[in-house]
């Protein structure tokens, strides 16, 4: 009875930012459990690599562009039919997202604001009313525990990162859009649901990784692989009950 709960068999993804450090691995994990991959991303170079390794297709998409989302959208449909689950992984930022609180220019915090959570609305929207016509669907978005709690900065101390405020603002939104989309949708069979992934290993300096680890109850950061079970649960039928809920998968970070 319960052998396929988290089959994604003939079922048509897209994974935004599919070429991305949790985009690859998300988007090889839901074509291991059958569906039908599209990454979504400007990547073409990581796209290709990602293609010869995976049986997954490959199309240009700028989430903070109106026609290229429904570009991309209507490219999608032509091709298969249909649309059943969307992954949102993009990570579009400028090239001065990491300053400073105080040395952080409007400008640049409207524009960070625009492109990722306004690009994760237009992606939501438009796949949504596609999702609508077809009997529905799932949407899920990639935020973050720090659109839940607030930074710990001491982590940062003595490496040249820190946590960008857009960033924590951003994921916030994202949160909080996802639950609007969640109720607005739902009559439709459309579920909408948040992975708020925690930190998650990527080369980082020593000093951080030491520090961050011994914050996680768990007592190391994560793997980027370690998103996927999270992201096939949401979109298969283990979750057809499950909308508006932002799952939290941390290693313990937010238990504090």
């Amino acid at each position: 009875m319960y052998s396929n709960l988290f089959s994604c068999k003939n079922k048509v993804a897209i994974v935004t930012g599919g070429c991305g450090l949790i985009g690859r691995e998300i988007a090889k994990g839901l074509s291991a459990f059958g569906a039908k991959v599209y990454i979504a991303d400007k990547g073409i170079r990581s796209a290709r690599r990602a293609i010869i390794r995976e049986k997954v297709s490959y199309v240009h998409l700028d989430i903070s562009n109106e026609n290229s989302v429904r570009q991309t959208l209507r490219k999608i449909l032509n091709d298969s039919g249909r649309i059943d689950i969307l992954i949102n992984c993009a990570y579009p930022r400028s090239k001065d997202w990491a300053a400073k609180f105080e040395n952080v220019k409007y400008a640049s915090w409207k524009l960070n604001l625009d492109q990722h959570l306004g690009g994760y609305f237009m992606m939501c929207r438009e796949t949504a009313m596609i999702m609508k016509e077809h009997g529905g669907g799932s949407i899920i978005n990639l935020a973050s525990i720090y659109g839940v709690v607030a930074p710990d900065f001491s982590i940062y101390e003595g490496t040249d990162m820190t946590m960008p405020v857009a960033y924590a603002s951003i994921k916030a939104g994202i949160i909080a859009l996802t639950k609007y989309i969640a109720t607005y949708f739902s009559r439709h069979n459309i579920r909408a649901n948040t992975i708020s992934p925690g930190g998650l290993y990527n080369n980082h300096a020593a000093a951080f990784v030491a520090k961050y680890s011994r914050k996680a109850p768990l007592g190391r950061m994560g793997k980027p692989g370690e998103i996927v079970g999270a992201a096939i649960y949401l979109a298969s039928d283990a979750s057809s009950y499950v909308t508006g809920h932002n799952l939290i998968v941390d290693g313990g970070w937010t238990v504090w």
